[in-house]
């Protein structure tokens, strides 16, 4: 038990810098209170002693900020950042190595029995308000977006953004296995938006070819009835996707 308290303890210098001492961490920080509750409430769980182990993580809720249900699962090494708001629910499964920032939901989709409730895989980062529903599988050092919606799986290594959240491009893969703080990557490719700049200078072709078009047929004589339309202002329209 120990061993993992100084664990968690050493995990909170490892990502996050404002951490200055030992004391700082034991006494101000929410994420690590919320961990010491879930231990014995999740002991509990187990035993069968269901009510006292909601009754401990309603303690820890109260405390902290965070509500952590006493059935869920939490590897290794789990550290949460700030802390209010976090939701994890009943049959939600945490790897070692995890990190979830504030506003995060853990949460279920359906009112049947069994699992219901998201799997992470290890090394996942999770941004602050973003939301995880259902009994999928997020892979291991996968990237969750701040404030995105994921309602389906995630590829280990892959970085998920937007509502509902889309796997977002990255140059050379991902972020190498470094920690991305808020799930941040440099130089991260939103698809729909790339998808979207293809079609403006898709449309700024079409105009070029037609105003080719109608050139030609003026030079050949033929009569071109209406006014000339306004072209696409790419440059504007550009900007405002970005």
């Amino acid at each position: 038990m120990f061993a993992r308290i100084r664990e968690e303890i050493a995990v909170v210098f490892d990502r996050d810098p404002a951490a200055r001492n030992t004391w700082e961490v034991i006494t101000c920080y929410p994420g690590f209170h919320a961990m010491l509750f879930h231990r014995p409430a999740h002991w509990l769980w187990l035993a069968g002693f269901n009510w006292l182990a909601r009754l401990v993580s309603h303690v820890a809720r109260w405390l902290t900020g965070i509500e952590i249900h006493p059935g869920a699962t939490i590897g290794r090494r789990f550290f949460i950042d700030h802390g209010m708001g976090v939701v994890i629910g009943e049959t939600a499964e945490i790897g070692d190595d995890c990190t979830l920032y504030h506003g995060v939901t853990l949460g279920g989709t359906s009112w049947e029995k069994g699992k219901r409730h998201p799997t992470l895989g290890k090394g996942v980062v999770v941004g602050a308000g973003a939301k995880i529903l259902g009994p999928i599988m997020i892979g291991d050092g996968a990237r969750i977006g701040s404030n995105a919606v994921v309602v389906k799986a995630v590829p280990p290594g892959a970085t998920a953004i937007g509502i509902p959240a889309r796997i977002a491009e990255t140059p050379g893969g991902g972020p190498n296995g470094r920690f991305a703080a808020y799930a941040v990557v440099k130089e991260l490719s939103d698809p729909m938006a790339k998808a979207v700049h293809e079609l403006i200078d898709h449309c700024v072709e079409n105009d070029k070819r037609i105003d080719q078009i109608l050139a030609e047929l003026q030079r050949l004589g033929c009569k071109v009835e209406g006014e000339e339309g306004a072209h696409l202002d790419a440059g504007h329209l550009n900007k405002m996707v970005d």
